[in-house]
């Protein structure tokens, strides 16, 4: 076996598991997860109807560089959202199966193993979606983590990095909206991670996987290609960022998402992934081009997290409270002691899950875990089961 395989650690959900083992959630009280970030909003009406119609795609083979249509429809999308003077669609596009294996896959396909001296390093955020520090291992590199915490607003602090570190940075994964956090990052800060890759030689690799879900309808979250196009830099040179239908359009089935930016990285990362064998069916690609031209159903999501996100606020924040995010649809709120006693107590008393964020996180070089102290809730439910939530953790908090 892969002797890397052994450097994994336990999924979140398997700790969560373990955490449970000993209790059951008491009878009579339905049970409400918080604990997965599982969109679960309706699908789209129009893009169940164009997968029933484009069913005839299961007798074609797909080419792992997709078809014209879809990566047209991105590149027209990239440029709206993020006021990009031009995305090519040939070149500088490419679908892929959800980001979750595409985050991985990058790190396999740009990671040169063959440097002299350390491990070369792969930078992310902390916490982080744990997938960056298993792309990480399984490339045969070491994770650095960035700790986010209250005190620098959640956010890494890139001026605290060592210019060691930088020298034997081969990648950056970023994440922004931030999981589990919710912070952005700003236009000057992605600015100057560019210039840090111009001078050191790494590739930045921006998670804006909930970007389409912010608070504020006037101000929708930066994207990395808009901060190299502020540059006039339209050849986004080792910038590439991710995105996805699963948290923008409620559609985590179908298993599509998009990476995009400089063609040579997109050049390798595309001769990867055909010998990968990580082709988008057809008829996915065909649907999710009508779902990435179509803005209403996006509007539309978002009205209804932030409808959840201003009921359960006004619930809990008198009793526990909470930082209401920018972006994404998580609240990351502080315990009033151990976060993994917060959440077992909370499951066995009232039925309701949520995530230590202990398990979301590493320790830092001092040994502090910046997860540990807070919970994470999805707000992935219904309205109606949001709100039964928060009273629950409510009743749970005054008792």
């Amino acid at each position: 076996m892969n002797p890397d395989l052994a450097l994994l650690h336990p999924y979140p959900f398997e700790k969560l598991s373990k955490l449970f083992a000993n209790h059951s959630a008491p009878a009579g009280l339905k049970p409400i997860a918080l604990s997965i970030g599982e969109p679960r909003h309706p699908a789209p009406a129009f893009a169940v109807e164009a997968l029933r119609d484009g069913l005839a795609g299961l007798s074609t083979y797909p080419s792992t560089l997709g078809l014209p249509v879809i990566r047209e429809a991105i590149a027209e999308w990239l440029c709206g959202r993020f006021q990009l003077h031009e995305v090519n669609p040939a070149t500088q596009v490419l679908p892929v199966n959800g980001t979750r294996e595409a985050l991985f896959a990058l790190a396999q396909a740009v990671i040169d193993r063959g440097v002299s001296g350390d491990k070369p390093l792969i930078l992310m955020p902390n916490p982080f979606y744990q997938i960056y520090e298993g792309a990480a291992l399984l490339a045969g590199a070491e994770p650095y983590f960035l700790s986010c915490t209250e005190a620098s607003a959640f956010q890494p602090d890139f001026d605290a990095v060592p210019e060691s570190v930088w020298q034997r940075t081969q990648l950056i994964y970023l994440c922004t909206p931030g999981n589990p956090t919710g912070a952005l990052l700003s236009m000057e800060t992605l600015k100057k991670l560019i210039a840090l890759s111009d001078r050191y030689g790494f590739i930045i690799a921006s998670d804006e996987c909930y970007s389409e879900i912010y608070r504020d309808e006037a101000v929708p979250p930066v994207g990395l290609l808009q901060a190299c196009a502020s540059l006039a830099r339209d050849d986004y040179r080792n910038c590439v960022v991710f995105h996805s239908l699963s948290k923008r359009s409620n559609l985590p089935g179908l298993r599509s998402g998009f990476v995009a930016g400089d063609a040579n990285v997109m050049s390798a990362f595309l001769r990867y992934r055909t010998y990968h064998g990580s082709a988008m069916p057809v008829q996915h690609q065909q649907v999710s081009a009508k779902v990435w031209r179509d803005e209403a159903h996006v509007r539309d999501n978002r009205a209804r997290y932030n409808a959840k996100f201003a009921q359960v606020f006004d619930i809990l924040n008198p009793v526990l409270p909470l930082h209401a995010p920018d972006a994404g649809f998580y609240f990351w709120a502080k315990t009033p002691g151990s976060d993994e006693d917060f959440a077992r107590e909370l499951h066995a008393q009232q039925a309701v899950t949520v995530l230590p964020g202990r398990y979301l996180a590493r320790a830092d070089e001092h040994g502090h875990n910046p997860g540990e102290g807070y919970v994470r809730m999805a707000l992935v439910a219904s309205l109606d089961e949001c709100i039964e939530a928060a009273e629950r953790i409510r009743d749970f908090m005054t008792r």
